[in-house]
């Protein structure tokens, strides 16, 4: 996982789009590199990875989620190189790659005039204020955190795959809304044990705030993943000794029909069906039959 600090987050709000980009390219380049350097993996990697905006109490908590393979094919393309038993890479070297891609980057586009600012920030347009700004996060540490899958790869998939249509948060979670604001159950990641799990109620502007924080730019995607795995994938089941999956030339009908939602991706339900060439009608207007028979 590759998190940005709250300096840095504090100015993605008017550059969503620039900023989020330069995530994903910041944290993947990091791994590439570290992974193909010999004194750690030696190898070309598979990265599959999705932004991440929220906290549980839905603050800005801008992150990248990877999930990757135990290993990587070698830089010859001759062998497959696993890594050693619940490690990958060092955790401390990406940050401070990652940190520094990031960084001359994001420079880089307030040099060339891409980033706006606004209001409380508006003096971050000056290139001296913008370096001030970020001068503490030249020196703090990032955080990258790493660790082995908690299980088998169907399960890490699953859990990845559900943030790939989220949203900030889910109906499950809320508990009330009513005059005094909306409530809702979150986790305070500083407690342990029973008191991890919190209610909070915010007022109904600063809820929806919040939640808005958290809409992507129009035709951004949550999920990246490398486009050399159609040559890279047969490469490394033939190094593993792996099967490929079956092709099926004639794939079975799906068993759900029905269109996925353009809003939040779930599936629509069907309400009515209409003959074909059958125009649907509203229902009688009664106010106007009611006019027609007053006196």
């Amino acid at each position: 996982m590759f998190t940005l600090p709250t300096e840095v987050a504090d100015i993605v709000f008017p550059n969503k789009a620039l900023v989020y980009d330069l995530l994903f390219k910041a944290a993947s380049e990091t791994m590439l590199t570290i992974a193909a350097d010999p004194r750690h993996l030696g190898a070309r990697i598979g990265i599959t990875a999705v932004l991440h905006t929220w906290g549980s109490a839905m603050t800005h908590h801008p992150h990248v989620h990877m999930i990757m393979p135990g290993g990587g094919i070698s830089l010859d393309g001759k062998g497959w190189v696993a890594s050693r038993p619940a490690f990958l890479l060092p955790v401390r070297v990406l940050g401070k790659l990652f940190r520094r891609l990031f960084l001359t980057q994001l420079v880089a586009l307030h040099d060339a005039g891409r980033l706006a600012f606004f209001g409380s920030m508006a003096h971050l347009a000056k290139r001296r204020a913008f370096l001030r700004h970020l001068s503490p996060v030249r020196k703090k540490r990032w955080v990258v955190y790493a660790k082995a899958p908690f299980a088998g790869p169907e399960t890490v998939l699953a859990y990845l795959s559900r943030y790939t249509h989220r949203v900030a948060i889910s109906n499950s979670r809320l508990v009330a809304f009513d005059a005094s604001g909306v409530t809702f159950r979150y986790k305070d990641y500083r407690r342990d044990g029973a008191e991890r799990r919190q209610v909070m109620t915010l007022a109904t502007d600063e809820f929806i705030r919040r939640f808005l924080l958290h809409v992507l730019p129009r035709g951004f995607h949550r999920l990246l993943a490398g486009s050399a795995r159609k040559a890279s994938l047969p490469l490394a089941r033939k190094l593993l000794k792996v099967a490929a999956p079956p092709d099926d030339d004639n794939p079975a009908e799906p068993g759900d029909f029905r269109p996925p939602c353009p809003c939040c991706g779930g599936r629509m339900v069907v309400i009515e069906v209409f003959e074909r060439w059958r125009q649907p009608r509203g229902p009688p207007d009664t106010s106007a039959t009611n006019r027609e028979n007053a006196p």
